[in-house]
């Protein structure tokens, strides 16, 4: 009797002991189970933050972007909006070049080969349509910095005007009377009367497009990078004042030189786009419309050609 109820004792014992340890280690699988768990919730959170706050910079660089202006963030880095493939935000083009003249690396160089075509000093009844004809034959869009007298002169280049933006290309402002004597006074920017050329060619281009009609962009007659070592304080003064109306100047890296020196014949003007092209990524074009320039339009179509066999798309500025 005294065998047996010791045995049963010691059994129970066993049994007790056995029941704490099974206790003890599920309690140890239990802890063990939640550090892993908040390791790896920890881990995983660090992994995803960084681009977590990269989607939301981005998104907001996108939304920024669709308002059709470019926007510099706290790098100073320009966006060029990318609602329209053949359209490029002319502060981009600014500053793209502003930093090109400078000798720095442009924010927006991507390796895209991209050209401008722009024409300046227009219209012209004996130029301007043989360009627009030929740019409608090759598919390719330009920007045209038209001079308000020479839009106004009559009904004829009332109506290449209107021609020019329903064939889908871009209008600039070239001031009203491309006159260096009233523009540039004793070889000074006058910024007073470089903006009232500027509103009155605005109010010459709304009489012949509709109310609705508006440009953000300038080209100085004589190109702003000449005006600025000539009078670096009074072109400051203009920029200032260019920037707070939302307007963007634009000069050009790339030209056949139909405007400089003694007139050339078509074969010069290729070969001298084919020198000033060479290297350059995004090309923006001077070219001239004006009457006189019908070697221009001659050689526009071997321009166009060249630029698309060296892999450029084609682009307006707005």
């Amino acid at each position: 009797m005294e065998k047996g109820y010791s045995h049963s004792r010691t059994r129970e014992h066993r049994l007790k002991r056995n029941r704490k340890r099974l206790i003890l280690l599920a309690i140890i699988l239990f802890v063990a189970g939640c550090i892993t768990f908040i390791a790896i919730k920890v881990s995983d959170n660090q992994t995803h933050a960084p681009t977590q706050e990269l989607a939301k910079k981005t998104d907001s660089v996108s939304k920024d972007s669709s308002k059709g202006k470019v926007n510099a963030g706290a790098n100073g880095k320009a966006v060029s909006p990318k609602s329209d493939p053949e359209v490029e935000d002319g502060a981009f083009v600014e500053k793209y070049l502003k930093q090109q003249m400078l000798g720095q690396m442009p924010d927006g160089a991507d390796g895209k080969k991209v050209a401008y075509l722009s024409f300046d000093d227009g219209p012209s009844v004996t130029v301007t349509p043989k360009i627009l004809d030929i740019l409608k034959k090759q598919k390719v869009k330009a920007t045209f910095f038209i001079v308000g007298k020479e839009a106004d002169e009559n009904e004829h280049t009332r109506n290449i005007i209107k021609r020019i933006v329903k064939e889908g290309h871009a209008i600039g402002n070239h001031t009203y009377s491309h006159n260096y004597k009233y523009l540039y006074p004793n070889k000074r920017v006058s910024t007073d009367h470089v903006m009232q050329d500027i509103e009155r060619n605005n109010k010459v281009l709304k009489s012949i497009l509709g109310p609705e009609f508006t440009t953000r962009m300038i080209r100085f007659p004589g190109g702003h990078m000449t005006w600025n070592s000539r009078d670096p304080q009074g072109m400051a003064a203009l920029d200032k004042v260019l920037h707070q109306k939302d307007y963007h100047q634009v000069d050009w890296n790339v030209l056949t030189k139909d405007a400089e020196g003694k007139s050339k014949k078509a074969p010069a003007l290729i070969n001298q786009f084919i020198r000033s092209v060479k290297g350059r990524e995004k090309a923006i074009i001077l070219m001239h419309d004006t009457y006189g320039k019908e070697e221009t339009a001659k050689a526009l179509p071997q321009i166009i050609e060249f630029l698309k066999k060296q892999g450029y798309e084609f682009k307006v500025m707005k």
